[in-house]
């Protein structure tokens, strides 16, 4: 059979499906991706801290990752790939979930350590363990890499591939009954299509009401800040700390910032502008506290960018809605989106061109949750 395939987005989630698709032995047919903006300049892909772990609470997140960094590893595209580990931190209150989720990535093959006080120390003699009681730290496939150059490495792949990008808005569909037969463009213009892929990032909500279905995924901004410290920190994993200020080196500076606390205020669609005041009251206090040097930083800069945030359970929403026969989402990654992209892209080209998955079972990851309030938290958010 020969198919025709519509991606709406060509992020690298997008994109990496438009690869994944387009290179499937058993493919035949067209992929067309529609991309308003191929600059990518308030694109998550490029706005991303852009880092990978495998210490996640639910299986489905793990394996993802496990497949990701396989992916990256071997990538032929240079994307900065370090590996120097996550570093979670756990007061007395969280120790005993600390300890479930390690359980639960030793089981799935995470090479991680728990760490008590007294080892963190030695291992990292610049934090201070003042109120931590343990610490999980990734030994092997966690860091950090460029998600702009592995957007880029996806996307040309896949026009390699002979994928075709539109640099157009979609506006709309046309169905009959549970099946969409083409994307509308801005112009007016038509992609016709057997399949249709709703991987629009933070605007996928506005692309499932066109089809008159409720996603809840959200456009949440969030900032990262650049900051100068004039004393060594060697061997610094990016750490979380309990409060939920996480922090990484990046080149001779560091990176870091947080997410709002439950209960604080995070509207949707805020302006992408970086708010310093938050780095004064809030990251700062918790850098300074857990690594004594970092009471003398200076910040240098930062940026913002979008969460596609799925406001149910910050978990992905991958695959087809029971409602339409030839639409699948990939959207709602809620910060995880870049490292499960290889994952995710893979995932969706087996349901088209196989008709089910064939090497990971996503289908934790359904829509069948969503649309019965049937949550699938992560416990480690970041």
């Amino acid at each position: 059979m020969t198919l025709k395939v519509a991606i709406v987005g060509g992020g690298a989630i997008g994109s990496a499906i438009a690869s994944f698709v387009a290179g499937h032995p058993k493919f035949s047919g067209e992929v067309c991706v529609v991309e308003r903006d191929p600059s990518y300049k308030v694109a998550s892909s490029a706005l991303s801290g852009s880092a990978i772990r495998q210490q996640f609470s639910t299986p489905v997140n793990i394996e993802l990752s496990r497949f990701g960094i396989a992916f990256l590893r071997t990538i032929s595209a240079d994307i900065g790939l370090r590996e120097p580990g996550y570093l979670f931190l756990a007061t007395g209150a969280t120790l005993s979930t600390l300890q479930a989720v390690h359980r639960l990535q030793r089981q799935h093959g995470v090479e991680v350590a728990l760490l008590e006080p007294k080892a963190l120390s030695a291992r990292f003699p610049w934090l201070s363990t003042e109120g931590i009681a343990a610490g999980s730290l990734g030994l092997s496939g966690e860091g950090w890499f460029d998600g702009y150059l592995l957007l880029q490495a996806f996307r040309r792949r896949a026009v390699a591939l002979g994928v075709k990008y539109l640099t157009q808005e979609a506006t709309g569909f046309v169905r009959t009954g549970g099946t969409v037969n083409a994307v509308v463009l801005g112009d007016g213009s038509r992609v016709p299509c057997d399949v249709a892929v709703n991987a629009a990032g933070p605007w996928a909500a506005s692309i499932a009401a066109m089809l008159d279905i409720e996603l809840p995924v959200r456009a949440r901004r969030r900032t990262i800040f650049v900051f100068a410290c004039r004393d060594a920190v060697p061997d610094c994993p990016l750490v979380i700390d309990p409060s939920g200020v996480y922090f990484r080196p990046e080149g001779a500076q560091f990176i870091g910032g947080t997410s709002p606390k439950e209960g604080e205020a995070d509207p949707d669609d805020l302006p992408l502008e970086v708010d310093y005041t938050r780095f004064d009251e809030v990251i700062w206090p918790a850098l300074a506290r857990r690594v004594p040097v970092f009471q003398a930083v200076k910040v240098t800069g930062g940026w913002s960018g979008y969460y596609e945030l799925n406001t149910l359970d910050h978990n992905g929403i991958v695959g087809p809605h029971p409602a339409f026969s030839n639409v699948f989402f990939a959207n709602g990654f809620s910060g995880h989106g870049l490292q499960h992209a290889p994952g995710v892209g893979r995932g969706i080209a087996e349901l088209i061109v196989d008709g089910g998955y064939r090497t990971l079972d996503l289908s934790p990851l359904s829509f069948d949750r969503i649309l019965a309030r049937r949550p699938l938290h992560e416990l480690n958010v970041i």
